[in-house]
């Protein structure tokens, strides 16, 4: 198993599929805002290929050839169906509160870095104050550039004034994965989400784990012994 950075200080988490067990909603609202523009389901397992960019790029990815008044009435569609889904049907998955409450009390900063538009983020957030008091930055798609750029993980370093090296970046895709090799900080996969092992290492991943719970027993006892 690769040791974490000699300095890492910085934890930077995607959020649907990594911490929030999310990914049959945001396909049941993908599919929910196609049937509303009038146009065929693509199927989950297209739909599983866009989480985690914005909306803007998924779409693009998904209807290439959509006018501009089609792309405004999928979106249309899918907030509507995502915003009206209560936050409880999209759990956190076990653990992640206390593996991230954890983590703060060690010393780490916890950062987000999301394909989620920000009203999409401080939604979920509002429902788990305890986990957002432990996140003391994030980006959003709709704020900054969609994955795979690395411009989210550029800006959240440039906000910790730390240098790629001290961060790690945690995610179940293969966009997180190139996104944190384009910006130089160490990727590395869950598998809770959408993408499997080899898919994630072939993007770059340098260590996968199950889950983020994972992530405790792996960092604290490293920063324990760098003290």
């Amino acid at each position: 198993m690769i040791l974490p950075p000699d300095d890492c200080r910085l934890i930077i988490f995607d959020w649907d599929g990594t911490l929030m067990d999310s990914i049959s909603t945001i396909c049941g609202c993908l599919a929910h805002a196609f049937a509303y523009a009038g146009l065929a389901d693509r199927g989950e397992l297209q739909y599983q290929e866009i989480i985690g960019l914005g909306l803007e790029d998924a779409l693009a990815a998904l209807a290439p050839d959509a006018d501009k008044p089609t792309r405004e009435r999928i979106l249309r569609g899918y907030r509507e169906c995502f915003f009206g889904t209560p936050v409880r049907e999209m759990p956190l998955f076990p653990g992640v509160e206390d593996t991230l409450v954890q983590l703060a009390d060690a010393g780490y900063e916890i950062a987000v870095a999301t394909g989620k538009a920000r009203r999409g983020l401080d939604r979920v957030l509002g429902e788990h104050p305890r986990l957002a008091a432990c996140i003391s930055a994030s980006r959003c798609a709709d704020e900054s550039r969609s994955k795979p750029d690395p411009l989210m993980l550029r800006e959240l370093l440039k906000h910790y004034n730390l240098p790629s090296a001290a961060a790690i970046m945690v995610g179940d895709t293969v966009h997180d994965m190139e996104m944190a090799v384009a910006a130089g900080v160490l990727p590395v996969g869950v598998l809770c989400g959408v993408h499997s092992a080899e898919r994630l290492g072939v993007s770059g991943a340098a260590a996968c784990f199950a889950d983020p719970t994972a992530l405790a027993g792996w960092l604290i006892p490293a920063r324990a012994a760098a003290l």
